[in-house]
């Protein structure tokens, strides 16, 4: 099985090259960074660090990027080449080594499509409590509009797997409704049980100031209500299943 790491990465250049260098730990068959035309030196850190830098315009260049996470992932789907693609966000301080082993080894079972990272999220102070859009947004929506999801521990984690074939023939949010998309398409698709949860240590984020998370939070309570039939708009675009144009 071959195991490609796709790194997002805007303007991360204190991180990235501590999260480039711990997952080649695992020795993956591929660790891509998507830079969403970063204005600092995200690009060289991570390349310096052992990355193979590509510029989201750069695959598909004849389509303008949608400013969004999701939209790196989607193309970062595209440049990658393994049967197993795992995303881990750019920000990450400390990554623990082997999370991509980890990460990848529940798909030795043929039924799992995705696997989502299950973990305690850190504030400064190394208590438990940080990821205020999953608990304050994702997760009470998640339990009244999707049910069968409300035991998933950490929704909008970064850090989770897919399989590439599977991750083709499904639509990718733009922003960062990414994550809550793809987890009830999933769902939808090949039913609960193909989704599995993967332990891994604490995890500590960036922490980012509520004018950050307030579009977030709507971006992802807007996806929540798309895909339960609520709404038909409210965050910013989704691209077709890469199997439309690979």
């Amino acid at each position: 099985m071959r195991v490609s790491v796709v790194i997002p990465a805007l303007n991360e250049e204190a991180t990235v090259a501590g999260v480039v260098r711990t997952v080649l730990i695992d020795a993956p068959f591929e660790v891509i960074v998507i830079d969403a035309d970063s204005t600092d030196n995200t690009a060289a850190v991570a390349a310096r660090a052992g990355a193979r830098v590509v510029n989201w315009r750069d695959v598909f260049p004849e389509l303008q990027p949608i400013p969004g996470k999701g939209e790196s992932l989607w193309r970062g789907v595209a440049a990658a080449s393994g049967d197993v693609v795992v995303f881990v966000d750019a920000d990450l301080v400390d990554p623990p080594a082997g999370m991509i082993h980890t990460l990848a080894a529940p798909f030795t079972d043929p039924d799992i499509h995705l696997v989502k990272a299950s973990y305690a999220r850190l504030l400064g102070d190394d208590s438990a409590g940080g990821g205020r859009v999953t608990e304050l947004t994702a997760k009470p929506l998640i339990r009244l509009l999707h049910p069968e999801l409300a035991d998933i521990d950490q929704p909008l984690a970064g850090e989770y797997a897919i399989r590439r074939s599977s991750a083709l023939r499904l639509p990718f949010v733009a922003g960062y409704g990414v994550e809550a998309g793809l987890l009830v398409n999933v769902s939808g698709r090949w039913g609960r049980a193909s989704i599995s949860e993967a332990q891994l240590p604490p995890r500590r984020h960036r922490n980012r100031p509520l004018s950050e998370l307030s579009p977030m939070a709507e971006t992802v309570a807007a996806v929540l209500l798309q895909r339960a039939g609520l709404t038909h708009a409210g965050f910013p675009g989704e691209r077709p299943p890469l199997s439309d144009r690979i």
